[in-house]
């Protein structure tokens, strides 16, 4: 990519507790951010539903983008255009559980575009997805948020200026780091 030789990447993002809530950062920068209504779990005892965060290290697989209400981020990671036609099988009993589906789909699945602006840039982690395990929890994103959103289903969620900054400084393999330890600098 042209652009490679401006981006400058992180090792890592880490997701922590702050004292305005939930936080994003690394060495540089420190953002605010929204987790799951339940709060952080530990992974192994993540379930279906539950709409709790798992911690952990989970790598930042691609990213989609809407491209009817935007252009594709400038980021190392691959990124692909969202179609109506996506979906996420969050059903424990599909074989095709914690993947991609294209709809119409039969079984239960999650639909990537939606009417609010949530998906509008989504990036995939990887979270149980190597291969999934039927029931420990599907649909572990990272996507936007805006200024009312108090919680998600479980997933990690930011403001698009700060997804936007978060992606140019990311490439393929740069994991988001979900832990309890305290972040002691106020997010931004």
């Amino acid at each position: 990519m042209e652009h490679a030789a401006t981006l400058w990447f992180m090792d890592k993002w880490t997701i922590s507790p702050c004292s305005t809530g939930y936080a994003i950062h690394n060495d540089e920068h420190s953002h605010k951010c929204i987790i799951g209504k339940s709060g952080l779990i530990d992974a192994a005892a993540k379930r279906e539903g539950d709409m709790a965060t798992p911690l952990g290290s989970w790598v930042m697989r691609c990213v989609y983008f809407r491209p009817d209400r935007r252009s594709a981020p400038l980021t190392e990671l691959p990124v692909y255009p969202l179609g109506t036609d996506l979906g996420w099988c969050d059903d424990p009993a599909d074989a095709a559980y914690n993947q991609l589906v294209r709809r119409p789909y039969p079984g239960r699945y999650e639909q990537l575009w939606r009417e609010d602006e949530r998906y509008d840039l989504l990036v995939v982690l990887g979270y149980n997805d190597a291969p999934p395990i039927t029931g420990i929890g599907s649909a572990i994103f990272f996507h936007l948020c805006n200024k009312n959103t108090q919680f998600t289903e479980g997933c990690v969620a930011v403001l698009e200026d700060h997804m936007i900054e978060i992606l140019a400084h990311s490439s393929a393999g740069t994991p988001l780091v979900i832990t309890r330890q305290l972040h002691p600098v106020p997010a931004a």
